[in-house]
């Protein structure tokens, strides 16, 4: 259930999924197109580091019932692309493979929870574009994000 960042970058860096339920950057997916829109309207930056607390019942009954996406900018950050690399190949394990520029990755986001659960049948992530226009048809069974 890992999922590894590497390719043209300065740090390959290993994902995780399963702990974003407890990062606070986390967006439910109903409302992850939407509120990222008002947050840019309101020239908003979305930048907030995850914060390690203690989380409430009712908070924990909510995340075992609803689907979550989390930005992928920060990751991709965090990896230092180089200054030549301009897309990603999301490496999936059903072998067909695709490509999106580094700026729409930067700027997507990644399903990692659906309905409370992990994405066993065909994640371990899904990606959807900044402006969800490809939420009926995510990127499904990414295993690795290779930037080229």
């Amino acid at each position: 259930m890992i999922v590894m960042i590497k390719g043209n970058v300065g740090y390959p860096i290993t994902l995780d999924p399963t702990v974003w339920i407890f990062d606070d950057r986390k967006i439910e997916l109903e409302n992850a197109f939407i509120e990222r829109e008002e947050k840019e309207s309101n020239d908003f930056i979305f930048q907030k580091p995850p914060v390690n607390r203690s989380i409430s019942k009712m908070e924990g009954e909510e995340y075992l019932k609803n689907s979550y996406v989390i930005p992928l900018h920060d990751f991709l950050n965090n990896s230092e692309p180089k200054a030549d690399a301009t897309e990603v190949e999301f490496i999936k394990s059903d072998g067909n493979n695709e490509k999106v520029t580094l700026e729409d990755a930067k700027n997507g986001y990644l399903l990692f929870s659906l309905e409370g659960k992990p994405l066993r049948e065909d994640g371990p992530v899904h990606f959807y574009f900044k402006d969800g226009s490809n939420q009926s048809n995510p990127i499904k069974r990414i295993k690795e994000i290779y930037v080229h």
